[in-house]
């Protein structure tokens, strides 16, 4: 099956199927009391097509973990399974083989800088059994479809941030791969380059069907572009599951405070500590703050509410964006009206799936949550 000028990966198949599994993974790195558990237990499936996400704070294990998948890093226990054969039990020579089928991308690009592009990328092809006049027409369709046709015959210090990571990532395509690890792939570029990046992995998954492994300590990559994620935490996965619903209800303290690093939603309590005029109430007036927690069909709720109860919100701040084609986010404001109007606009809003807290009630001392 073709697309473009690229073969689909025979494995691709929509819907996917399980093609990376990781089974009760560990890495220690040294002995005795200097031990470090790097990774501990860890056991994750990663669907064929998907783009999956795995973050974390610095030295969670993260980038030990993305290691394993292909025993750049071989755990200490635990397996390793990819397209249904267990690498770790692989013999060197037909390890070798199947790392071929799994191209890898870092944060600092590693491309060989006494190299031209051309010939960074097509460095993985020598040995391929390829006439040189074929490696060059492929090294160009790579160079092609990253965008960087016009840099054949530059060396990398004459590229910005993202042509490197570019020039890398056609360089990790050169074996048609069925995976693609990103170690951090865009911590190095600008918040413009990084977008523009991870549209071109986003596209790259979407026409090559190649599974996408994103690992990141930021979250606002994983919104951008992951189907699922990961969060790891000294080691260990702490949760797991779909982008939307780990970023709507997360479970775990640690993804609560990932979140809070990237919505505004949360400055309220800053307001409220500095005693600012902007969240200064009068008597019978609430701080709320309403966020999505489910896939709800976009509707107006608050002049809904407004409306119906005879309540009146005046809006703080507000943080909405689209994470897997759903709202995610919400609105902080002051709200106001009857005491039993707005308990019943409230509880309205709690019915159709909006997540309700109540931090401050100008008739209580403390903030409440509710």
């Amino acid at each position: 099956m073709k697309r473009g000028a690229f073969e689909l990966p025979a494995f691709f198949v929509e819907g996917g199927i399980d093609l990376i599994e990781l089974a009760h993974i560990s890495k220690n790195f040294g002995s005795g009391q200097q031990q470090v558990h790097a990774v501990q237990d860890v056991s994750l499936s990663i669907r064929t097509g998907e783009i999956f996400g795995i973050i974390g704070f610095s030295g969670a294990g993260k980038s030990t973990l993305v290691r394993c998948i292909n025993l750049l890093e071989r755990p200490n226990a635990g397996t390793v399974t990819v397209d249904g054969k267990e690498i770790t039990a692989l013999s060197v020579k037909e390890l070798r083989q199947t790392r071929k089928k799994i191209g890898m991308i870092f944060q600092h690009f590693n491309l060989m800088p006494s190299r031209t592009i051309f010939g960074n990328v097509a460095y993985p092809l020598k040995g391929s059994g390829l006439r040189k006049d074929q490696i060059a027409e492929k090294v160009r369709k790579l160079l092609d479809l990253v965008g960087i046709a016009d840099k054949e015959n530059a060396y990398p210090s004459q590229l910005s941030g993202g042509q490197k990571q570019r020039a890398a990532i056609a360089r990790a395509l050169a074996n048609d791969p069925d995976i693609l690890l990103c170690d951090e792939a865009t911590s190095a570029l600008d918040p413009q380059t990084t977008k523009a990046i991870l549209k071109l992995l986003e596209r790259l998954n979407r026409e090559l069907g190649i599974t996408l492994v994103v690992i990141t300590h930021e979250m606002a990559v994983v919104k951008e572009i992951c189907n699922r994620v990961a969060v790891m935490d000294h080691g260990r996965v702490v949760e797991e599951g779909e982008v939307f619903s780990v970023f709507a209800s997360p479970k775990e303290e640690l993804t609560r405070s990932f979140i809070k690093t990237t919505s505004n939603l949360q400055k309220i309590e800053e307001l409220i500590a500095a005693k600012s005029p902007v969240v200064a109430l009068k008597p019978g007036e609430r701080i709320v703050r309403l966020s999505y927690v489910e896939r709800n069909a976009p509707e107006p709720l608050i002049s809904t509410m407004t409306k119906k109860y005879g309540v009146i919100l005046n809006i703080i701040f507000a943080d909405i964006e689209i994470v897997q084609n759903a709202p995610i986010g919400g609105t902080v404001g002051i709200l106001s009206g009857p005491q039993d109007k707005m308990d019943e606009a409230l509880e309205d809003l709690r019915s159709k799936n909006v997540g309700v807290e109540v931090i401050l009630d100008a008739g209580d001392s403390e903030s409440v949550s509710a």
